[in-house]
Parts: structure tokens; sequence; C-alpha cells
């Protein structure tokens, strides 16, 4: 069951139904100028296929929430055309296409858990924490005691996910990484 809203409602991390497509809403801007009426400026992703799509509303623009499901998944693995995981509850198991979804598989591990969302009983998008702690993998040698300056270099962590880390940062350690931005947060010392 969907319901109706008026777009000067709608919320970063809703679902929405644009033109037949399920959408997610990665960033909402509300805007009131001073002259003429308010509107929205969205970046919507494509839950069939990945594409973004920017586009604006009028904030008294009718729009359909749309209703989705979300379960917690075991990742088991990936080849060249799905990602394959198992429910946690019922044990089923299921493969969800890579198409749209191919910079997720640095973020994701086997034998973890993650959700998955779920539309119409198909599973089309995975929802990664905020931040995780990865290895790095491969990298040049740090530099003791500069912990200062903002000068960085390119890591590699055990996924092949490759980040910009501070100078001191060598390989083996853990560092945390936005999973929003791919971006270094802090070393991690557990």
């Amino acid at each position: 069951m969907s319901e109706i809203i008026k777009a000067v409602a709608i919320d970063k991390g809703m679902f929405l139904m644009i033109k037949n497509a399920p959408y997610y809403v990665v960033d909402r801007e509300f805007v009131n100028p001073g002259k003429g009426s308010a509107f929205c400026r969205l970046k919507l992703k494509n839950l069939l296929n990945g594409q973004g799509l920017a586009t604006t509303m009028k904030s008294n623009e009718d729009v359909e929430v749309t209703e989705v499901t979300e379960c917690n998944c075991q990742y088991m693995y990936a080849d060249d055309e799905n990602y394959y995981f198992m429910e946690s509850e019922s044990f089923e198991q299921f493969a969800m296409p890579r198409a749209g979804m191919e910079d997720k598989i640095y973020y994701i591990r086997e034998g973890e858990e993650y959700r998955v969302i779920k539309w119409e009983g198909n599973p089309v998008d995975i929802k990664l924490p905020p931040k995780m702690v990865f290895v790095v993998a491969e990298g040049s040698e740090g530099i003791k005691g500069d912990t200062v300056t903002k000068t960085t270099k390119p890591v590699k962590t055990e996924t092949g996910l490759v980040v910009k880390v501070p100078l001191f940062i060598k390989e083996g350690e853990k560092i945390l990484v936005s999973t929003d931005t791919g971006e270094y947060q802090e070393r991690v010392n557990k």
C-alpha cells in the first residue's frame, strides 16, 4: 500500500515511485526563493538499475511513497553478474544483480551481515553501515611523527578499496572509512 504526500514532505532516505519506478532519495534540498513558489531539489537513485536522477518538484506537487522491506542477510559471494545473500531468519538464498551497485563490492565482505532492501519481494539495494573498519593491505611505508600535516597517500584495503590516508598510516593497520564518501575517518587502535 502506497501513500501520497506533498513534495515538501520528502526527506532524505525515503523511497518514492517516479515514472513507475522505485527511487531512493539520496539528497534533498528545499528552496524558497524570494519570488515564485518554493520547490525541492532531489537527487534520486533508481532501485532497479542504480542510475541517478536529479530533479526538481514544486513543493505542493503530489508524490507517491512506495513500500519497501528490509531484512538481515549474510553476504556469501559475488560473481560477474550477481551478489549472493542468505536471509538470516529463513536461510533462503537469493541473487541480487550487481548492475548499478558495482561500487558496493568494496564494502561487503564474505560472512558479514547487511540490511538488504526489497521492493515487491525482490532485492534492490544493500544498506551499508555509515562507517566501516578496514585493514590496510597495500601502501607505502608510514612516516613516523608526521601527524600534523594534512598530506595524504593512497592505500588499498583488504577488499580493494583505495582510500587516501595520512602519511603515518602503515600497512596492516586498521582504519575507519565513511561508506557514504569513501573517505578516511580515523585510525582504529583495537
